[in-house]
């Protein structure tokens, strides 16, 4: 088997072109490439999914750019799995996201008009059903992790109107669910506490706080996992100092511990 030339290609087509016959090459001589399934790789494509997540999240260029690599790998593979049993190739992949982009932005290669972004959203929103979608959120996926999936139920709805007009009223929905969580943990005695009914206030109130941090651009499972870092850095500060005094966290009392976390506070 001849070796491939190392990258010259100078053009988007050509470098794709390149990775697709390194794909095919590999999946023709190379046992593990071989072995693989579209089963096998799913895990490995959430992984390297995440992988970029935190690439971003970290705004580490170089990262992103391997990881992208890595992604582009994967879609390749994929498809090249599909062509074995003659189900769909490459070319059938790209062309339809060609056609559905196409599509789904008639202000861009039709006559219609828009406004503003919100007009695009529901523009896309409305094709879709006409397309043949039976609901404007059947396309959320089951599996999301529910933080991210209640983000895309409420930008799904926006996106044909079903929304609230101003921020100051998803704000007065918060402190209604906040009231309503708290009213369910009022009872003195703690046995009679519906904990099924609580649960499911607690629910409503986060739903109301990702509304509300969609109205003001936050998104909020980039600012829950930037948090998650902000804790385990002071948390790991935390931990160290302890180790460099002789102590272990759990024989400690949680004032001494809280001069340490106060400490990493201000770095």
């Amino acid at each position: 088997m001849p070796l491939i030339p190392p990258s010259t290609a100078s053009t988007p087509a050509t470098a794709f072109e390149r990775l697709v016959t390194i794909m095919n090459d590999l999946r023709l001589n190379c046992p593990w490439d071989k072995k693989q399934t579209l089963e096998s790789l799913r895990h490995l494509t959430i992984e390297e999914t995440y992988e970029l997540s935190d690439a971003i999240l970290s705004a580490d260029m170089p990262e992103i750019k391997k990881e992208l690599g890595d992604i582009m790998l994967h879609l390749v593979f994929y498809a090249r799995i599909a062509s074995e049993t003659n189900d769909f190739t490459i070319v059938d992949v790209l062309n339809s996201i060609c056609d559905k982009l196409v599509n789904r932005h008639p202000h861009i290669y039709g006559d219609v008009e828009v406004q503003d972004e919100n007009d695009v959203k529901r523009n896309w929103e409305q094709i879709k059903l006409k397309e043949g979608n039976k609901s404007v959120l059947g396309g959320v996926p089951a599996s999301l992790p529910a933080l991210v999936k209640a983000s895309r139920i409420q930008e799904k709805a926006r996106g044909v109107g079903f929304d609230w007009e101003e921020k100051s009223q998803v704000w007065a929905k918060v402190e209604e669910e906040m009231q309503e969580f708290k009213n369910e943990f009022n009872a003195e005695d703690e046995t009679t506490i519906d904990h099924e009914k609580a649960e499911g206030e607690f629910g409503d109130l986060l739903f109301s706080l990702i509304n509300y941090a969609r109205f003001i651009n936050i998104n909020p499972e980039d600012a829950l996992e930037k948090t998650n870092r902000k804790f385990i850095k002071r948390f790991q500060y935390l931990e160290n100092k302890a180790n460099e005094s002789g102590k272990q966290l759990h024989d400690m009392s949680l004032a001494e511990m809280d001069i340490f976390w106060e400490e990493a506070k201000k770095i």
